[in-house]
């Protein structure tokens, strides 16, 4: 029944981006994840601030323990939008959960040791590495790039190519724009 329930919502939030994403001409990158606001063990981290979801933080962090880096219900949607036209796009925060959207040159691991893959390494734009203990902080990009759940931003002056963004907190939220020269105005 769980799971039925979740690909009922999944399926439904997919209707609701698409309509969404039609009437603003697909610009729009949603933030989403699915942590239960009912659950307390999330207040450890900072809490789960919207009403619905039913990802536990003990479901979260055994999808870590697996080899998975995360938990899948944690993503940007759409993963891949090409030959966008302009240069400009909207990201809107649904998840309840803080989260980034911070360009990088190549993916990578994020400035939160517990949330990259193994062996990853930090992306440069989201983590500063202490060269001596390995300790890794927030860059200011990264910093820049963070939003709040219900939050909305800009990302404007892309520029034709390719363009990778990623959650510097949750790495394997990630996106790719492609913007192609003719579609500039």
């Amino acid at each position: 029944m769980r799971v039925v329930n979740r690909w009922t919502l999944g399926a439904a939030f997919a209707l609701v981006f698409a309509v969404g994403a039609v009437a603003d001409g697909g610009k729009t990158f949603v933030m989403a994840d699915e942590c239960d606001p009912r659950d307390p063990d999330w207040n450890a981290v900072g809490g789960c601030f919207h009403e619905r979801g039913d990802v536990t933080r003990a479901e979260f962090r055994a999808a870590n323990q697996l080899g998975f880096p995360g938990h899948p219900a944690w993503r940007f949607v759409p993963p891949y939008l090409a030959d966008q036209s302009g240069s400009e796009i909207r990201v809107r925060n649904t998840g309840g959960r803080v989260h980034t959207f911070t360009e990088v040159a190549g993916f990578g691991g994020g400035y939160n040791a517990g949330q990259n893959a193994r062996g990853s390494t930090p992306a440069p734009e989201c983590a500063n590495v202490d060269p001596v203990t390995g300790a890794l902080t927030p860059t200011a990009v990264a910093l820049s790039s963070t939003l709040a759940p219900g939050g909305e931003m800009r990302v404007e002056g892309l520029t034709p190519g390719t363009h990778n963004f990623q959650c510097c907190i949750h790495p394997w939220m990630r996106s790719t724009v492609r913007i192609s020269a003719e579609d500039q105005h």
